[in-house]
């Protein structure tokens, strides 16, 4: 049954079907479930007056049971919009709180005390928010990178970008909330693997391996005390390493066997891996790791693709050396010309220093990007500069 309801007589449970009347231009991002009072109140400040609901789909509750996690369901889904200072700051407030909780979630790991997803959930919901309020804030921060938190760090990037990627492809806001839940867990396990096995820059001994492939089933054992998982997010952690060519584990899934949910979680898993500085390994430059991804055996071909459509050829956030010879940081992407973005210079080439931060709108100047690059090959402490002086100054 549907009927018309003012934003005001909308309560926790009700199913929003769709808009009826607004004030602006928010658009509805998918039919669903409201499920708190945060959620309506966000609802209200987008501007929307009415909504049509299906009371045969809502599901109201006694205030008691009511659910404490903030899930609007509605929200304004800019297109390739550049993040300001002000979002920049939002966004990096918000990356560094999900770095410390998923570090205090590890170290209760470690010690057999996490008892409780909870907090993992609600860090998961704020950057799907984030995402949606400004996808370049939070898709610039997966870029600036600290070597030694790529485990902290790892899972949080790919809850991005799996945010991101799920939304290009068109799934609806539960799906999205399930698949980021999944890919901010799927390396948990790895805290069962020592230091010395994890950050091993040699060849790994047949029993350092035994012990990284079960980190799955150790994973997925961990998460067993922490309460139920949603059916999606448990399958990404149990098979983010599977491969539909067979060649992947812990039980060489092949085909359609492997979810696809799954084969998702797998190309942001690789592709934030490539991009990561380990000691094993050098980070690559978004572009070429893009172009090595699309001839990674085992991923599915076809969602590589969809993903390079979503996050384009040189990311936001990712460093570009310009034929002008400056540095500078992709801000906005083109969607009629995917090599000529918004790039925010900073850094003379030719003089080896720092210079005033200036928007350069490569569709409109006579300048063009040469090279995707590593801060480390200009001796550039990227995640200092970013934190301590971009932000500031953009």
């Amino acid at each position: 049954m549907l009927k018309i309801l003012s934003v005001d007589e909308l309560v926790p449970g009700h199913y929003v079907n769709r808009v009826v009347a607004q004030q602006g231009n928010v658009v509805m991002r998918s039919k669903g479930q409201v499920k708190t009072a945060v959620g309506i109140e966000k609802i209200k400040q987008q501007g929307i007056t009415k909504v049509e609901v299906d009371l045969s789909k809502s599901r109201i509750e006694a205030p008691a049971e009511k659910e404490q996690v903030a899930e609007p369901e509605l929200s304004c889904k800019p297109q390739n919009t550049e993040a300001s200072g002000e979002d920049l700051h939002k966004a990096n407030d918000l990356y560094l709180e999900a770095v410390m909780i998923q570090g205090e979630f590890l170290s209760k790991l470690k010690s057999g005390a996490a008892n409780d997803i909870t907090p993992i959930q609600n860090i998961s919901q704020s950057i799907i928010e984030s995402v949606f309020d400004n996808p370049s804030a939070m898709c610039c921060l997966t870029m600036i990178k600290n070597a030694d938190q790529y485990l902290l760090e790892h899972g949080i990037n790919c809850s991005v970008l799996i945010a991101l990627f799920a939304d290009h492809l068109g799934y609806d806001s539960v799906i999205i909330e399930e698949l980021s839940l999944g890919v901010m867990s799927m390396d948990l396990g790895m805290t069962w693997v020592s230091p010395e096995i994890r950050n091993n820059n040699v060849s790994l001994t047949q029993d350092d391996w035994v012990m990284i492939k079960n980190h799955v089933e150790h994973g997925l054992d961990l998460l067993e005390r922490c309460g139920d998982m949603p059916t999606i997010s448990r399958t990404v952690v149990e098979q983010h390493h599977e491969r539909v060519d067979g060649s992947g584990y812990p039980k060489g899934l092949s085909g359609d066997d492997v979810s696809p949910f799954a084969r998702m979680a797998a190309i942001v898993d690789s592709y934030d891996a490539m991009i990561s500085e380990r000691p094993y390994q050098k980070a690559l430059p978004p572009a070429v790791a893009l172009k090595r991804l699309s001839k990674t055996p085992g991923l599915d071909s076809e969602l590589v693709k969809q993903f390079i459509a979503c996050i384009g050829i040189y990311p936001v956030g990712s460093l570009v050396k310009l034929k002008s010879g400056r540095l500078g940081l992709v801000a906005k992407p083109n969607p009629d010309d995917m090599l000529k973005p918004v790039v925010m210079t900073f850094y003379s080439v030719v003089g080896n220093h720092h210079s005033d931060i200036k928007r350069i709108d490569l569709s409109k100047i006579d300048d063009e990007i040469e090279a995707s690059v590593q801060p480390a090959d200009f001796n550039i402490n990227l995640p200092r500069f970013f934190r301590d002086v971009f932000v500031h100054q953009v």
